[in-house]
């Protein structure tokens, strides 16, 4: 026998998951449009942080720390004025930093938190980011074409 808890929660769930059901293919289909547009974002962002860049360029050799961030090593650099800076955010473009390298960097003179590897800009994830969406598209689109076409057949079936 089981607990009428599980029942009432059944019951209250299942209209829901029945909704779903019949929206799988709107759903695959706008978690690749979200992750698409989640990457146009971010290259978006990397273009703006680029140009504010450039717009107040300073340059200065960096240290990599060893507190490095899973998505962005944290660096030591002096600016103009002598002070020592240690970003929060860690350093933009980081591909292939190891701590205790030493690397020429760019930052915006206005906001020195704002700091790039020198040489590198957002056109560095264009590819992968790329690929990404490609990716996601070619696995995503597929899946929803399959969901929506099963779908109108069962539709057919019910109806026919």
């Amino acid at each position: 026998m089981r607990p009428r808890i599980a029942d009432g929660l059944r019951e209250l769930v299942r209209p829901g998951v029945r909704g779903a059901g019949r929206r799988w293919p709107q759903i695959v289909t706008g978690a690749a449009v979200l992750i698409t547009a989640l990457a146009a974002f971010a290259l978006a962002g990397a273009a703006l942080d680029d140009r504010a860049i450039a717009a107040n360029p300073g340059l200065a050799q960096a240290q990599v720390l060893e507190e490095a961030t899973f998505a962005r090593p944290l660096v030591r650099f002096t600016i103009a004025n002598g002070e020592s800076v240690v970003p929060e955010t860690g350093v933009l473009y980081p591909r292939g930093l190891e701590p205790g390298d030493t690397v020429a960097v760019e930052y915006d003179l206005t906001e020195p938190e704002l700091v790039r590897v020198a040489g590198r800009s957002a056109l560095d994830g264009v590819l992968p980011l790329g690929l990404g969406v490609v990716l996601t598209w070619a696995l995503l689109g597929p899946l929803a074409y399959r969901l929506r076409r099963s779908r109108t057949a069962t539709a057919g079936t019910t109806t026919g």
